[in-house]
């Protein structure tokens, strides 16, 4: 069987962020209040978790112990290093153990013309979330017909490192889509296959990151001293859209 160009093309796509017709897949709330609503999953679960390495490469790297279960030297070495227990090696194991992350599926409202996109946010908003989830008045907010839209406050009170996100669900359920479930089925097939979010790199390949990291030159630096140029767009909205460790 002849591989699938239209596949790969998408697989592509998506490790660069971008969905159909090129827009950007993922979306990052802005200062101040919106409102979304995070669409079902065919699998139930519209709340996606990943582990990523932030310090490692130019951009975020998955782990590949936490995520799929294979042997990770970084997440080896850091918990050596946590072990150890001086100042020194504690503070140099929390830089290298990985970050939990959550992706879902949204429309924003107002914004409803830029299709699906996916959410990143941290494990302080996943507590929310789950909170609504589970309490009996509001039910499933995911569902099309009857689910419920959240209104979004996001930004850095004062005094604060990093920027804080607040969910208030609605006190009315409405539809997902104006024109009820039949014009949401469309929207449904938009959202990207989680699998092919990001760029799975091998043990190997991480290994050597690590390396790299442990010699002084890590990727970024390496990219910087070899290349001398800014990096890509690609690189630097993946850092924004990760770089909110609480938001």
């Amino acid at each position: 069987m002849a591989i699938d160009l239209k596949k790969m093309r998408q697989k592509l796509n998506n490790i660069k962020g971008k969905g159909g017709g090129g827009k950007n897949v993922f979306w990052k709330p802005q200062d101040g209040e919106q409102t979304i609503r995070i669409l079902p999953t065919e699998d139930g679960d519209p709340f996606k978790e990943f582990w990523f390495y932030y310090n490692l490469d130019k951009t975020p790297v998955l782990c590949p112990k936490r995520n799929f279960g294979e042997d990770s030297p970084v997440l080896d070495f850091a918990t050596k290093l946590y072990r150890e227990g001086t100042p020194d090696s504690i503070k140099m194991a929390k830089d290298l153990f990985p970050k939990q992350r959550f992706f879902s599926p949204v429309l924003v409202r107002g914004e409803e013309g830029q299709g699906v996109r996916l959410w990143g946010y941290s494990k302080t908003v996943y507590e929310q979330l789950l909170q609504l989830v589970l309490n009996p008045d509001y039910g499933d907010i995911t569902d099309t017909e009857s689910g419920t839209d959240l209104v979004l406050q996001y930004g850095k009170a004062p005094g604060a490192m990093f920027p804080s996100t607040k969910l208030t669900p609605k006190r009315k359920t409405s539809p997902a889509c104006k024109d009820g479930d039949g014009d949401c089925k469309g929207l449904l097939e938009e959202i990207p296959e989680f699998e092919g979010l990001f760029e799975r790199k091998t043990t190997a390949e991480v290994k050597q990151l690590l390396d790299q990291y442990m010699s002084g030159e890590s990727e970024t630096e390496k990219y910087s001293k070899e290349e001398k140029k800014e990096e890509s767009t690609v690189d630097q909205a993946f850092k924004d859209l990760l770089g909110d460790a609480t938001a």
